[in-house]
């Protein structure tokens, strides 16, 4: 397996212009689920052969200054579009991969508001930067997986999935002590039945999709990026972002400003969840 494309990697200097050219993470030739569709979550996955611990377990346990994530509510379908409206939390959520220095500024900006964000890791970005799993869970925010090489997923064999995703579960477990509580599957915005069933095999109770697509991989600018998140959010959003985006960079004081401005709360999917 080849590693993913580079193209966007970005340097911060160019942060508020449009500039990489990564493929967009929401695949939209895929079917959709509905939200809530998915069957409940049963009895524990087993853990994959790489040595993932359980999916509910703590995220942090390699990452000094680092919480632990708080537990679920209970009654969870499988896969999760967005968490309950009657509250004032949001979920932000990040693509990670990228130029280390945008998602140190991005890290930057979501300390300067207080918020908790979920940052869905790439394996390869992790190999390439293991620092920034310390990071993000020294930051209060909690990472969960994004498969190894994030390739279209949904077009792999069942075999070919689970090693996508055993693969970074191996490399987070590695480095924070836990595979992480969330799966997203790569280059789609759903699960597929094949995936599912391959995400359950590798330890994940719960495949984390979206409800609101910020569309920042196709590098619209700050302003269209923060019109786009702030015109549709609502409490229980689970929002998609991407680091390795310097307009992201730059509409993220702009979203933040606007979440509280309206009594919303950027918290970890966890806490939106629990």
């Amino acid at each position: 397996m080849t590693p993913f494309d580079r193209r966007d990697l970005l340097r911060l200097a160019a942060v508020g212009a449009a500039g990489s050219l990564t493929a967009a993470c929401s695949d939209r030739t895929a079917t959709p689920a509905a939200a809530g569709s998915t069957a409940p979550v049963s009895s524990a996955a087993p853990a994959s052969s790489a040595g993932a611990a359980p999916a509910g377990s703590t995220t942090a346990a390699a990452a000094p200054g680092a919480s632990a994530a708080p537990s679920l509510a209970a009654g969870l379908p499988f896969e999760i579009r967005s968490g309950p409206g009657t509250g004032d939390a949001v979920a932000l959520t990040f693509h990670g991969q990228g130029d280390p220095a945008i998602a140190r500024a991005l890290l930057a900006e979501a300390a300067r508001a207080d918020a908790r964000i979920t940052v869905m890791a790439v394996g390869t970005w992790l190999d390439q930067q293991p620092e920034m799993a310390r990071l993000v869970l020294d930051g209060g925010h909690e990472l969960g997986n994004h498969t190894e090489h994030h390739l279209p997923i949904s077009t792999m064999s069942a075999d070919h999935a689970y090693a996508e995703i055993a693969a970074c579960g191996a490399r987070l477990k590695q480095l924070t002590g836990s595979i992480g509580r969330w799966f997203r599957p790569s280059q789609a915005q759903d699960c597929t039945a094949t995936v599912a069933a391959q995400a359950r095999r590798a330890g994940y109770a719960h495949c984390l999709s979206y409800d609101l697509d910020s569309l920042d991989y196709t590098d619209p600018g700050a302003t269209a990026v923060t019109r786009t998140v702030l015109d549709a959010v609502r409490p229980g959003s689970v929002v998609s972002l991407h680091f390795g985006h310097s307009g992201t960079v730059a509409a993220l004081p702009a979203i933040l400003d606007g979440l509280h401005r309206r009594g919303l709360r950027a918290v970890t999917t966890s806490e939106l969840l629990s």
